[in-house]
């Protein structure tokens, strides 16, 4: 997950004097889990770690920094704290269209622009804007 912050979480759960077993349990997430996104061993999965930052009083925002001008559609998506799947049923796009835009795999049309935008709460033009750094993104260069 670009812009994910181990040091982050741990410092905000230090903050909140929870305790990594607190936060596991009371987010219902694995310690396992948890202590390897801590560690760095592992990126969390969005719906879980929405769980985790609702538990701690945080937004996403608070654990995943991506500077706005550096945004790709997916970090738009997660800021919300939705999964593809989520995102799709929520626009009616299928999640195979979701992830091919996301990727800058696929032509962003008006309709499929206006309903994604609207789904993860930014004007029309962030979204457009976040998808064209996407299709031009260097090679090698994870969307």
């Amino acid at each position: 997950m670009r812009g994910f912050s181990p040091e982050r979480l741990t410092r905000i759960r230090a903050e909140r004097n929870f305790s990594l077993s607190d936060l596991a349990r009371l987010a219902n997430i694995g310690r396992s889990t948890v202590h390897h996104w801590e560690t760095g061993h592992a990126t969390p999965q969005v719906d879980l770690l929405a769980r985790a930052a609702e538990t701690l009083g945080v937004s996403i925002g608070d654990l995943v920094h991506v500077p706005e001008n550096e945004r790709f559609p997916g970090d738009l998506r997660i800021l919300m704290g939705l999964t593809q799947p989520q995102l799709g049923a929520q626009t009616g796009i299928p999640t195979a269209t979701v992830g091919a835009i996301e990727r800058g795999e696929a032509v962003l049309t008006e309709d499929y622009a206006a309903r994604l935008a609207a789904a993860v709460n930014v004007p029309l033009e962030v979204y457009r804007a976040a998808h064209d750094r996407v299709r031009n993104r260097p090679p090698g260069t994870p969307a």
